[in-house]
């Protein structure tokens, strides 16, 4: 499959992802979420990729939401399938067993925040604003908005934000724990790699083991605390488990396969 709408590179294990719409200032239409999913269910997943990194092309914009016009003449069916399949391509993303970083280089509006919040980590650079504003157009975030910034920054504040429609800077994001942290524009990527970096010298199944235990916390339905208890099981049957044990014991490095 070729990308029209994204930009892609593998360097040093790491995916680039780039959203490649800057005359619209990136905003995620159905054949941006097409090119999401397939990246995600047959580029991402190749052994020589170990995490990804999310961004927007040009100095604007992450993305700014949806592509509007898309489906501004919807009806009811219509609208929930669109929620929907947008719901199960991000839920793609936040449940992916390598870390994806969201390098986050401009506005992160609407579906483009919830693209964001869907990503296991969130970075920000100094120009970056935040927002789900679809109560301005007269309807409800779709992309399971409503949920993950609730479940990122509590109840209070994300009733309003949701409410208002209102934006807030990189600075009141991060105090609010919706971002990581908060850089320059050119240190975004670098902040970016020097993160995963760190999290690709871990062994690859107890990181993916995390990812899934934290998921399981905000599944309905699905004990959290027993889905450690099995993950945290697991390990001891891996090669990961004897290198790390083996290298803390003899005080050196671990050196993990992933197996």
């Amino acid at each position: 499959m070729g990308y029209k709408n994204i930009l892609i590179e593998i360097k040093d294990a790491i995916l680039y992802a780039k959203l490649n719409r800057p005359k619209q200032l990136n905003a995620l239409n159905k054949e941006v979420f097409s090119e999401i999913k397939h990246l995600f269910t047959n580029i991402a997943v190749k052994d020589e990729v170990k995490s990804v990194i999310i961004t927007g092309s040009g100095e604007k914009a992450f993305a700014a939401g949806a592509d509007i016009k898309e489906f501004a003449d919807f009806n009811i069916e219509q609208g929930k399938a669109l929620a929907s399949n947008g719901q199960k391509i991000f839920k793609i993303i936040e449940t992916f067993n390598k870390p994806v970083v969201a390098a986050i280089n401009g506005f992160a509006l609407g579906g483009g925040l919830e693209l964001a919040m869907a990503c296991h980590i969130r970075l920000a650079s100094t120009n970056a604003r935040f927002g789900q504003p679809e109560v301005s157009l007269g309807v409800t975030p779709g992309y399971a908005g409503t949920q993950r910034l609730t479940q990122l920054i509590g109840k209070g504040k994300s009733i309003e934000l949701l409410m208002t429609g209102a934006m807030i800077n990189a600075e009141e994001a991060q105090r609010l724990g919706l971002v990581n942290y908060v850089v320059s524009q050119d240190d975004l990527i670098g902040k970016s790699e020097k993160l995963l970096k760190t999290i690709m010298k871990q062994s690859p199944i107890a990181v993916a083991g995390v990812i899934q235990c934290i998921d399981a916390y905000f599944t309905e339905g699905v004990d959290g605390f027993k889905s450690e208890i099995e993950e945290f099981g697991k390990c001891f049957g891996t090669e990961d488990f004897k290198e790390g044990t083996n290298a803390f014991m003899n005080k050196r490095k671990a050196i993990f396969t992933g197996k």
